[in-house]
């Protein structure tokens, strides 16, 4: 699925603002992310991350040689440079987790990785849809992967892990319906 600029703008405006309950696809996919300290903190960082990420989408020209990198949080960019260990502890860890989950999948560098929102770049197979707390130490994170179980995800695993994930569970492809009750009952 190619991103438009439509798609990109209705996806920043997901991170900015929660969904309404009736908006969803028939089906969107799930990541069950347990974390270490306090969910909302988490759950802020990673939109922190992503939302300059999606933006790049819809305002850069990625054939130029830099992107612009100004929004993107001190602790990502320290996390995905050949300096991890000015990024703070939660991303160091992250970025050590990310590797056992992928079997010693390389760290992403930020470049890379921001190329992954070039709205031509289509390895990219998920839009963020949502995100909350479901606990103390948990976080669901829910994207549109257009119906698909297997789709490209190796860049949300990457900024999932190193905002402080300490496991992940997923995708799982869920109907809508569970995240609209879910959405409901979680702020």
């Amino acid at each position: 699925m190619m991103h438009t600029s439509d798609s990109l703008a209705a996806e920043l405006q997901r991170l900015r603002d929660r969904p309404r309950a009736d908006a969803a696809p028939p089906v969107l996919s799930l990541f069950v992310i347990d974390v270490q300290g306090d969910a909302a903190a988490y759950e802020r960082r990673l939109r922190s991350m992503i939302s300059p990420a999606v933006r790049l989408g819809s305002t850069a020209d990625f054939e130029q040689e830099g992107l612009p990198v100004g929004d993107v949080p001190d602790w990502f960019a320290a996390v995905s440079s050949q300096q991890p260990e000015q990024a703070p502890q939660f991303a160091r860890a992250g970025r050590d987790r990310y590797a056992e989950h992928t079997g010693g999948g390389r760290p992403w560098e930020l470049r890379d990785w921001l190329y992954r929102f070039d709205p031509d770049e289509d390895s990219r197979g998920w839009e963020w849809w949502d995100a909350a707390p479901v606990g103390s130490s948990r976080v669901h994170v829910w994207v549109d992967s257009w119906g698909e179980s297997f789709f490209g995800c190796q860049d949300l695993l990457w900024g999932a892990y190193t905002a402080g994930a300490v496991r992940i569970d997923g995708p799982t492809v869920q109907q809508s319906a569970v995240w609209s009750a879910e959405r409901n009952t979680t702020r």
